[in-house]
C-alpha cells in the first residue's frame, strides 16, 4: 500500500540486511552446537513446553524463537525511531495530523518487518532442499517453523493493511485503495495479496484444519497469487528479500512435480487382519535413506489429487532393492485403497505416484546405550524403519552390543496387534537374536484377547509392467551437487536474461523523457524469467539423471523374473509363525501403560525416548523427560509433524 512518507535514508535498509545475516548465522551456529556430543548441550534438546500453541517446543527451539522476536522487535523500533524523528514537520507539508502522520509511519513499519519473516517462511516447507539437511532438520519436523512463521507474517500484514485503511479514511483519501500505479507501490496488488493471505491463514488454524482438511489445502494454493501480487505490490527489487527461499521452494517444487509424473512399479502388498496394508516396491539399490523418512503417494484409481505421507519401514541397508511402506485404514482414502487391494486378491497391477523418500540426513539412534520408543495406534510405523536400521548393524558388527530396545505400543483392539507382524522383514526373523528387543504391548479397549491376532496377512504379488519404474534418486547419487547446479545455473541464466532485456528494450524507453516503462511489467517479466531459467534447467538436470539411472533400473527389472520365482518360497516363510516376535511380547489387555513408572525404572545411563501418536501421549512423554524424573532420559528431538497435524491427512501441504 502507498506511503506518502519516504524513507530518505538509506542506512536503515542496511540494517535490516545485516540484521537478517547475523540472525542466520546465529540460527547455524547455534543447531550445530546443539548437535554436539556434549551432555551440556543435550540438555537443550530437552522439551521445556509440552503445551500450548506452540506444541512440543525445545529449549534450543524456545531460544532462537526468542532471539528472532527480538530482531522483529528491534527492527520495528529501529524503523519508527528513524521515521518519527521528522514526523512533525512530514506531517505539516502534507497539511495531516501528526497522530494520522504516526499512524501511516506505523503501518509501513509494519510491511517492512513483515518482509523480514517473509524471507524466512518458504525454507521450511522445501521438502528436498540441502539446506534443511545441512542444519540437520527435516520437512517433517520444521512444518511446525513454517506455521510460527506463518501467523506471525499475517498478523504483521494485517497490521499493516488497517493502518493505512484507517489512515485513508480518516485524511478523506479511501480512493486510494483503488489505484494501481505504473510507478512505485501499487495499493490494489496490496490488497489482492492481503485477502489471499487472510483466505490461507483463516483455514490453517487447528478447529478448521483437522475438520475441513480439504479446505484448508485447497485454499492453500492460494499462495501463488499471494506472491505474485506482493511482488506486484512493492516491486521485484523491494521483494527479493524473500527471494533466496521462494528460489529454493520453487524448484523443490517443480523437481516434485517431475518425480510425481512417474508410475512407480509396486511388487507386492501384505494385508493384515486389522486393515492395514503394507506396499513394497521396487527401488534402485542406488536409492538410500534414513530410518523415519517418509514418501508422498499418489493412486490415480482412487483420486487424482490426493497425495498421502507415509512413513518409509523398511531400511536401505536390510532391503536394498526394496521401499516399504504401512498404511493403516483410517480415513475415506485409504479405506477404499484397503478396499481396492481386499477385493481383488488376483490384480495384476496398481498404478500409484512417489515422492521422496525426504529424511535427515544421518541419525544418531546408537548413541545412546538404550532406546525407548513410545506408539500409538499407526504412530508405531516410523518406529519400523529404525527396528531394521539397527537389526542390520547388530548382524554387521554395527551396532552397540549391549544397547536394548524397548517399544511401547498401545492399541485400540486386539486385531491391531498383527501391526507386530510387519516390525521384522521376513528375512530378518532369524537374526533378531542380536538384538535385545522387547516389546511391552497394550490393548487398551478389550480385557480379553480374540481370535483376530491368529489370523495370518495375506499377499498379493504385482506382475510387472514395462511403463513402470523403480523408484531412484531425483537428483542421481550426487543430489546436493545437482541441486547446487541448478540452482546457481538457473539464477545465472535468470540475470542474463534480465539484463538482456534491461539494456536493450527497458532502458532505451526509461532514458526517453516521454515514457517510463511500467513497474508491474518488469515484475511480470523478472516473474516469467524466473519460471523460465528454473523449468529449462531443472528438466535438463532430472532427464540427464533419468538417463544415468535407465541402465540399473533395466538390471532390476531383468531380475524380476527371479524374484517371481522365488515368491513361492516367500509364502512358505510367510505361512511361518513369528516366533521370534512372539518371545520379544508381553501383551497386556484393558489397561493403559504407565509411562511415568516405565521410564523412570530405565537404568541405562543414557536412554533416547522418541514417541509417536496422539497428542496427549506426545505431551505426557515429554512432560516426564523435562520434569527431572530422570537425567538419563534425552528426549530426541524427532518430529512426525505430518503425522500428527490433521486427524486424518490427506494431502501434503503445499
Amino acid at each position: 500500500m502507498g506511503s506518502s512518507v519516504m524513507l530518505e535514508e538509506t542506512e536503515s535498509y542496511r540494517r535490516m540486511k545485516n540484521l537478517i545475516e547475523s540472525a542466520m548465522m546465529w540460527f547455524l551456529v547455534i543447531i550445530f552446537a546443539g548437535m554436539m556430543e556434549n551432555v551440556y548441550w543435550k540438555s537443550w534438546s530437552r522439551p521445556v513446553l509440552v503445551k500450548g500453541p506452540l506444541g512440543i517446543v525445545s529449549w534450543t527451539e524456545l531460544s532462537l524463537f526468542a532471539m528472532f522476536v527480538a530482531l522483529l522487535v528491534w527492527s520495528c523500533c529501529s524503523y519508527l525511531r528513524g521515521m518519527f524523528a521528522n514526523i512533525t514537520r512530514e506531517a505539516a507539508k502534507s497539511g495531516v495530523h501528526v497522530w494520522e502522520a504516526k499512524l501511516e509511519s506505523f503501518g509501513l513499519t509494519l510491511g517492512l518487518v513483515g518482509n523480514i519473516c517473509l524471507a524466512f517462511l518458504f525454507f521450511p516447507v522445501t521438502r528436498g532442499s540441502s539446506v534443511l539437511r545441512l542444519i540437520g532438520l527435516t520437512s517433517d519436523s520444521s512444518i511446525k517453523y513454517h506455521i510460527w512463521l506463518g501467523h506471525i507474517v499475517m498478523t504483521l500484514f494485517t497490521g499493516h493493511g488497517l493502518c493505512y485503511i484507517i489512515f485513508w479514511a480518516q485524511t478523506n483519501q479511501i480512493s486510494e485503495m483503488f489505484k494501481w500505479n505504473k510507478v512505485g507501490v501499487s495499493n490494489v496488488a496490496g490488497e489482492v495479496a492481503l485477502v489471499s493471505g487472510l483466505a490461507m491463514w483463516s483455514t490453517s488454524f487447528p478447529q478448521i484444519r483437522r475438520k475441513i482438511f480439504e479446505l484448508f489445502f485447497y485454499t492453500h494454493h492460494l499462495y501463488i497469487v499471494f506472491i505474485v501480487f506482493f511482488v506486484l505490490h512493492v516491486g521485484f527489487s523491494d521483494s527479493c528479500i524473500m527471494l533466496p527461499g521462494f528460489y529454493l521452494f520453487l524448484i523443490d517444487r517443480y523437481l516434485r512435480f517431475l518425480q510425481s509424473q512417474q508410475q512407480i512399479r509396486l511388487d507386492s502388498a501384505r494385508l493384515l487382519p486389522c486393515e492395514a496394508v503394507e506396499l513394497n516396491f521396487s527401488k534402485c539399490p542406488g536409492l538410500s535413506y534414513t530410518p523415519t523418512s517418509i514418501v508422498f503417494l499418489n493412486v490415480p484409481g482412487i483420486s487424482k489429487l490426493q497425495w498421502h505421507p507415509f512413513t518409509v519401514t523398511s531400511s536401505t541397508s536390510l532391503d536394498p532393492e526394496k521401499l516399504s511402506v504401512v498404511i493403516k485404514s483410517r480415513g475415506s482414502w485409504s479405506h477404499n485403497l484397503y478396499q481396492k487391494l481386499s477385493s481383488s486378491p488376483h490384480m495384476d497391477r496398481l498404478k500409484i505416484c512417489v515422492e521422496g523418500p525426504y529424511g535427515p540426513a544421518s541419525t544418531n539412534f546408537q548413541r545412546h546405550d538404550m532406546l525407548v520408543m513410545v506408539s500409538g495406534g499407526s504412530g508405531i510405523t516410523p518406529f519400523m524403519s529404525i527396528i531394521r536400521e539397527l537389526l542390520y548393524k547388530a548382524n554387521n558388527g554395527g551396532s552397540k552390543s549391549t544397547q536394548s530396545i524397548l517399544l511401547i505400543c498401545s492399541f485400540k483392539k486386539s486385531e491391531d496387534l498383527t501391526m507386530l507382524d510387519l516390525v521384522l522383514p521376513i528375512s530378518g526373523t532369524n537374526y533378531i537374536s542380536c538384538l535385545q528387543l522387547q516389546i511391552e504391548a497394550y490393548v487398551t479397549r478389550e480385557k480379553e484377547p480374540t481370535t483376530h491376532q491368529q489370523k495370518l496377512p495375506k499377499t498379493i504379488w504385482f506382475k510387472p509392467d514395462p511403463s513402470d519404474v523403480s523408484v531412484s534418486p531425483l537428483l542421481g547419487q550426487n543430489g546436493w551437487l545437482w541441486l547446487a547446479i541448478i540452482v546457481s545455473t538457473s539464477f545465472v541464466n535468470f540475470l542474463l536474461l534480465l539484463g538482456l532485456l534491461t539494456r536493450y528494450y527497458i532502458y532505451p524507453i526509461d532514458h526517453n523523457s516521454n515514457m517510463i516503462y511500467s513497474f508491474p511489467s518488469k515484475c511480470a517479466l523478472s516473474m516469467l524469467f524466473i519460471c523460465v531459467s528454473i523449468v529449462t534447467t531443472a528438466t535438463a538436470v532430472f532427464l540427464w539423471n533419468k538417463k544415468q539411472n535407465a541402465q540399473e533400473i533395466m538390471q532390476i527389472q531383468k531380475n524380476t523374473s527371479t524374484q517371481i520365482a522365488c515368491n513361492a518360497a516367500d509364502r512358505e516363510l510367510e505361512s511361518l509363525p513369528y516366533q521370534s516376535i512372539v518371545q520379544a511380547t508381553r501383551v497386556h489387555h484393558g489397561k493403559r501403560p504407565n509411562l511415568k513408572r516405565i521410564l523412570s525404572e530405565c537404568e541405562s545411563p543414557s536412554v533416547g525416548v522418541l514417541v509417536s501418536g496422539p497428542r496427549e501421549m506426545r505431551q505426557q512423554v515429554g512432560a516426564i523427560c523435562s520434569s527431572g524424573v530422570a537425567n538419563n532420559l534425552h528426549f530426541e528431538s524427532i518430529s512426525f509433524s505430518w503425522f500428527n497435524a490433521v486427524v486424518d491427512i490427506r494431502y501434503p501441504i503445499i
